[in-house]
Order: structure tokens, then sequence, then C-alpha cells
């Protein structure tokens, strides 16, 4: 069972064999019988009242994502608290089977299940994947496909990042400009860091309707996935502004939804009639998906140079008794994070919110800085869910080949991912207890269309599943036998070895620069850049 992948807590072999087929029947309480039956799709089991090949018991005793899992001549045994811990269970009982079983048909035979006893429960929480589709528009079928891979993962929860400079991706009733204007740019940057700058004219948009948000949201639950929006605010406001350029600071300045890649200088208003359009835009969204128990607003990289301009915005700063312009970037998205709240959702922001200021203590805090920020917030009592940029930003190269597609940067590889402690074993009992799990980040300046995501985001977050899941680094030993169901599934993922012909960098797609931007550089940038939450500025 070398290739169970992520590895379960306790597994054995026990002797025996199942010969399962399609159709064959599955029993036991509804819903875990439901998450059953998800995730083995390809089977089309057939729901008895008793008995049957499959059988499902409630064990209440267990965690909501705990699972037991017996095969022998007797047929297949599952036992689960809940609908999560049996899709789980199904999972791990998928990977036994031929890796045939990933492909969409059900099998014209039988297949051989060995006869196993296997405990299993995940050691965090939060094991995500975050989608920018933002800077890249990502079709709603995409979306879909990529929470089924997660799915085969037992990655739980899906970061959508909605809003950002280059695009303002999800439908508002009360707020109609912010799709209608927001969601389109008229070119997009195609030269890279250092160079000339050149677009190439070409027309980019899209966005979500509120009703494909809560299709979304309910496809991810069946897959025992949660999805969180962020609306990014107060900065990257470049297409909200261009939409709705009132809730500026200088309300009579135009806005273009941004053609270009870096920190904006577009910030929002932090005053009352800014807030107020903000709850109701994330009331939108929040009703659209539903149950939303966590909303992200960012908060990361405000250039405060309009705010500090602004008589009006400094004046309320005074009002509020205020010292400096982070305290009052720290005010707003406390605000923001009541609304929320009284909602019975909980806040995530990137870092820098936990940097400039008092948070609501339930505010979760993502570090893409670093771990020292990440250590920090821990101890100051908030929930983190790591994601620092080395190594969880996928969106960097794997090697600095110049055989690679252009990345953001290089280089971040398997093993880089492999060996990366989500709870740091040097933290305390207290601090470890904080972190939620970690999340890798897709953002999508280099990630134009669902092909080269795929090559990002995938055998990485395959291991990123796995040091989820245990809680533990990976020895990547059973990464050979799951590429083979990632093969099966249509996966078109970056093998170890490096591109496929098709894969590389050359004409029509942009080749890696080696040594242009050097990921453990960046990050030496980073950690010195937490000790100072003002640094940015429309340069950086």
């Amino acid at each position: 069972m070398t290739d169970l992948l992520p590895r379960p807590r306790h597994a054995e072999h026990v002797g025996g064999s199942f010969d399962l087929r399609a159709g064959v029947a599955v029993s036991g309480a509804g819903a875990l019988v439901d998450g059953v039956r998800t995730a083995l799709a390809v089977l089309d089991l057939r729901v008895t009242d008793g008995g049957g090949d499959i059988r499902v018991e409630h064990r209440p005793e267990l965690g909501p994502e705990e699972y037991t899992l017996d095969v022998g001549a007797a047929g297949v045994r599952i036992g689960a608290a809940e609908r999560s811990g049996a899709f789980y269970a199904a999972q791990t009982l998928r990977q036994l089977l031929p890796a045939d079983a990933y492909r969409s048909v059900p099998p014209a035979g039988v297949w051989t299940v060995p006869g196993v006893h296997i405990e299993d429960a995940p050691r965090h929480s939060w094991r995500g994947l975050h989608l920018d589709v933002a800077r890249h528009f990502l079709p709603k079928r995409e979306v879909l496909r990529q929470l089924d891979i997660m799915a085969l993962h037992k990655l739980n929860t899906l970061h959508l990042h909605l809003v950002d400079d280059q695009g303002w991706r999800i439908e508002s009733r009360a707020y109609p400009r912010l799709h209608e204007i927001g969601s389109h740019r008229p070119r997009t940057i195609s030269s890279s860091y250092g160079e000339e700058p050149a677009y190439d004219e070409v027309p980019h948009g899209g966005h979500y309707t509120l009703a494909d948000l809560a299709e979304i949201a309910a496809y991810a639950r069946a897959r025992a996935i949660t999805v969180v929006p962020e609306i990014d605010v107060p900065g990257h406001a470049s297409a909200l502004l261009a939409a709705y350029p009132e809730y500026g600071p200088q309300p009579d300045r135009t806005h273009a939804v941004l053609d270009r890649w870096g920190v904006s200088p577009a910030i929002l208003s932090p005053l009352p009639p800014t807030v107020d359009f903000l709850s109701v835009v994330l009331g939108e969204v929040g009703e659209a998906l539903g149950a939303a128990p966590f909303i992200h607003i960012g908060g990361d990289e405000c250039v405060l140079d309009d705010w500090a301009a602004s008589a009006e915005i400094t004046g309320y700063q005074r009002s509020l008794g205020l010292a400096t312009l982070g305290d009052l970037h720290a005010w707003f998205l406390r605000r923001l994070a009541d609304i929320l709240a009284e909602r019975g959702t909980r806040a995530v922001v990137w870092d820098e919110a936990f940097g400039n200021g008092e948070l609501r203590q339930d505010t979760v805090v993502m570090p893409w800085r670093g771990a020292a920020i990440a250590r920090e917030a821990a101890a100051a009592g908030h929930d983190v869910v790591m994601t620092p940029v080395f190594p969880l930003y996928f969106d960097y190269g794997e090697s600095g080949s110049p055989e690679e597609p252009l990345a953001i940067g290089e280089a971040i590889t398997l093993r880089d991912v492999a060996a990366f402690e989500v709870a740091p074993a040097s933290w305390t009992a207290e601090e470890r207890a904080r972190v939620l799990g970690a999340q890798a980040q897709l953002w999508s300046e280099r990630i134009p269309d669902a092909r080269t995501l795929d090559y990002r985001a995938w055998p990485r977050g395959s291991v990123l599943a796995e040091i989820n899941w245990s809680g533990t680094p990976s020895d990547l030993a059973g990464l050979p036998g799951h590429l083979r169901r990632l093969d099966a599934f249509g996966v078109e993922y970056r093998p170890p070895a490096g591109p496929r012909p098709w894969q590389r960098g050359g004409t029509g797609r942009r080749r890696s620069r080696p040594g242009v931007i050097d990921v453990r550089a960046i990050m030496e940038r980073l950690e010195t850049m937490t000790r100072n939450s003002e640094t940015y500025s429309a340069s950086t």
C-alpha cells in the first residue's frame, strides 16, 4: 500500500481479497452512503436497505473526517461519523483499485480489492488550494474540474480569489457595474519583469453569476470541500473603482481595469459609505454560497498614499482616535470582519492585516511572507493557514531550466514541498495548535489557461495533500503510482523528470528566464518587509 496518497495513519494487509464490479449494492445511513456513491461514481453503486457488498456503518465516536476501511472476503466495510469521513474512505478504496478506476466509465469486468484494515484521519483541518481567477479568468467548467481533482487528494478548501486590479469576477445584482465594467480588460501585458512593456491587444474577461457561485459551492460540498471566496480590499481596487469611482479617495478620478501586473496604488476609501457598499456585496456572496464559514477580505499590498492626500480621510482617522493610516487600515478590516461575524462568518486576511494592527480574535491569518510573521500571528492567538511564497506559491516554476514555460520565477520543486513543515516543530505546542493547515497558491499572471494550471498545480498539489493530511514530511514513495491515476483522470501534470515536449516553453509559449527571479531571494526580502507594515508603494 505504499502508493496510497495521502498515506493513511494506519494501514495493514489482512489477507484475502474481494471482487468489485459496477452496480454492486451499498447500504447504510443515507448521508454516509451518499458520500460513498459520490466518491465511487464510476461504480454506479446500487442502494439497498440492508446487506450489500459495501456496508457503511455510522460510528459517532469518530472525528468528522475520520474513517475506518476494512476489505475482506465478506466485502467492504466503512465506518464514519459524518459524510466527509465516508467520502474519504471511498476515495481510499478507489486507490486500492487499478488506475482505470479513475476513468469515467465503469469496468467491463471485475476489479479485485486486496484485503486491508485502515484507520485514518487528517492531521490538519484546512487542506487548501488557491485559484486566482481575477488575473486570468477560469471558466466554471474548469473550476468544477479542479474540485474533482482536489477531491481525489482529500483536499478540502478551495480559496477563490475573485477580485483584483485586473478583474472583478462575480456578479452583483445590487451594483451591476461591478461585473458589467470590472470583469473585462482590453488587453494584457505580455512582456516580463525588467523588459520594455508590451501588450497582446487581446480582450480578456469573464465572471461568475451568483447562481454559478451557488453551483460551485454545492458541487464542492458534495465532495467535502468548502469554498472560501476572496473579495480583496481595500487595495487591489482598480477593477472595482473602474465601475464605481465614488468609493475611492478621489471620487472624480477615472480608473481602468488594470492591464499589467504588480502592486497598484488604487485603493478604496475607508469612509462609512464604502463600508456600507462592501457590506451589501459581501452579503450577496455569502447568500450565494448558502453556507459561508469563511470569507477572505484580503488586506494585502495596500498603498496608502491616496489616503494621506485626502483631508476627509485623515480627518476621519483623527475622529476615530487612530494614530496612523496603518491603524485606519486595521480598523477598516476589523469593521468588515465584525459585519461578517454578525452573519456567522469568520474573516480571513493576508498577513499585512495582522501586521497593521488589532484584528478580531477569530480572524484567520494567511502569512504569505514567511514563518516569522506566521509565528507572531499564532502566538497572538490567531488561527493561521500556512501560505508562504516558498514553498507554496505554485506559480513559481519547478526548475530553472530554460525548457520550462515562463513562470513568475524559480524554483519550487516537489522535494521542497515534500520537506515543508506545516506546523514547525520549533514552535510551542500552543503555537502549533493554532495552525489550521496549509494551502498552495496559484496566482495566475503566468497561468493563462487550464492546461497551464494543471502543469503548475500537479503533482506538487499531490505532495501538499500528503503533508497536510499526515502532518509530516513526505518521502514521495506514493507518487509514482499516483501519477498513473492522474494519467487516467486526464490531468496534464508536470512529470517529475521535466516537461513533455508540448509542455516546454517556446513558440506561442514563452520560455523560462533562469536566474531572473529567485524564490529564496524573494523570501529574504519578504521576511524584512514584515517588520514594516507600510512598506508598499506604487513601484513595489
